[in-house]
């Protein structure tokens, strides 16, 4: 990253680091995207399973890897500063502690995995494939953890191409293993739905790998010497990590959480009305993409100028995010709209299927533009360091608001699981006006405390 003087010049710097970021996040959400459509050609129960295992796994990979972020402001305020000898050690101890916590999880998953399942009586083809599905996918856990560090490490030093390569060579090779495990093709055993968290598993290490490679034989990265020497654990660092990385965790938990909960009330529909929602959820999923990618840009951009002691030029950057995301959010918007059928026909053909799916994807329709506020506000309040305020919004406007509206809907009047979405949408609005506040106030804040440096 440079410095820049001109909006001109911010607007060219951000486009160069939001697109590979966007493309990436595209190419790795797609994995789950391939995951389901391609389950759902099997049968209905395999697309239900899959929706079920994912909707346990995603918040609690989520919630644990939004701690791993941490690495991102960190690296990026001491680039900004020009502390680059720090930079290496910290990575590394994010390393460690990816590790930890991808054992722990491993661990307290395998003992869990069985008692849950269980207590959302599913049916017994769903619950099974949902199992099998977690239990593959649970092999992949050590890499994806290892490798959002690697990544965040990369982007913090604006280098997000780096971060596209690696995920543009792993999609087509996670497409031939769904291919293969899923469907049983070439001689490999046919296992549906569970096939997938198996071909999951094998491209986080293949991405990982990629990634160490990278950091240790290549320019800037090898620079750093994050694995020129092997330091022991150090806890101070680690507590530096959490004491940024939880907030950050626990938010995205939150609202992960809240999309994993609705699934799970679902339960209590039939297995047309599981694989329908998640089939919308799927494709709204995927549109948040976009607002998610420019958060991650705004947090490296906002963090380098607050490193930089250059506050004005971080709320800069931040108007520049958010009036990005909200332009594309009418553009998604109207692809919804407009392409509901042909959309609802990625995930299956069954005519149940298809025209639940439709009606579900006109309420994310509204997902929209609070997505595009409040995503783009978090990765800005990320940018400053300011990461608590958010956790709080996150569990109030979600599970205060969102959840208990969507679950009164549902329950007690004549438009069932469609409450659920309506809840969701007025969580989603309420977080993103909490957040707007928040982000004037520290701008404010900011201005105050360091005098911007001339530029």
């Amino acid at each position: 990253m440079i410095q820049t003087s001109s909006a001109s010049q911010k607007i060219r710097q951000f486009l160069a680091i939001l697109l590979p970021i966007l493309i990436t996040q595209l190419g790795l959400y797609s994995m789950t995207f391939m995951d389901t459509a391609m389950s759902g050609h099997v049968t209905q129960t395999d697309l239900a399973g899959v929706a079920i295992g994912s909707s346990l796994w995603v918040p609690v990979y989520t919630g644990l890897s939004g701690i791993l972020l941490a690495i991102t402001p960190i690296v990026s305020q001491l680039a900004g500063g020009g502390k680059h000898h720090k930079a290496g050690f910290s990575v590394l101890q994010g390393v460690y502690l990816a590790a930890f916590l991808a054992i722990a999880v491993t661990i307290i998953g395998g003992i869990l995995l069985n008692p849950v399942l269980s207590a959302l009586h599913l049916e017994q083809g769903a619950e099974n494939t949902a199992r099998n599905y977690l239990i593959a996918l649970s092999a992949g856990i050590l890499p994806l953890f290892i490798y959002n560090i690697l990544r965040g490490f990369i982007d913090s030093l604006g280098q997000t191409r780096v971060s596209m390569f690696i995920t543009l060579t792993a999609v087509p090779v996670n497409l031939l293993l769904n291919y293969l495990f899923i469907f049983g093709n070439f001689g490999f055993p046919r296992l549906g739905g569970a096939g997938a968290g198996a071909a999951s598993a094998i491209t986080y290490w293949i991405i990982a790998i990629i990634a160490l490679l990278i950091i240790t034989k290549s320019d800037p990265f090898r620079g750093f010497g994050v694995f020129s020497r092997l330091h022991a654990i150090s806890l101070a660092k680690w507590k530096e990590l959490l004491k940024i990385g939880v907030p950050i965790g626990m938010a995205i938990f939150f609202e992960t959480s809240i999309f994993a909960a609705v699934t799970l009330f679902m339960s209590r529909f039939d297995t047309v009305t599981i694989a329908s929602h998640q089939a919308a959820m799927n494709f709204a999923s995927f549109l948040y993409m976009l607002p998610l990618s420019i958060s991650m840009a705004l947090t490296i951009v906002v963090g380098f100028e607050t490193g930089a002691k250059r506050p004005d030029h971080a709320r800069q950057y931040a108007m520049i995010g958010i009036q990005t995301a909200v332009l594309f959010s009418v553009l998604t918007a109207a692809v919804i709209f407009f392409f509901r059928e042909g959309i609802a026909g990625l995930y299956s053909t069954n005519g149940k299927v298809l025209a639940l799916t439709q009606h579900f994807l006109l309420y994310a329709i509204f997902f929209q533009l609070s997505d595009a506020i409040a995503a783009p506000i978090q990765g800005a309040l990320r940018g400053y360091k300011d990461v608590n305020f958010t956790f709080f919004t996150a569990l109030i406007s979600y599970w205060v608001i969102g959840l208990p509206t969507g679950w009164l809907l549902a329950a007690f009047t004549g438009i069932g699981a469609f409450g659920f979405w309506i809840g969701l949408i007025a969580g989603l609005a309420a977080g993103a006006a909490g957040l707007s506040f928040r982000l004037r106030f520290i701008q404010r804040r900011t201005v105050r405390d360091i005098p911007s440096a001339q530029s």
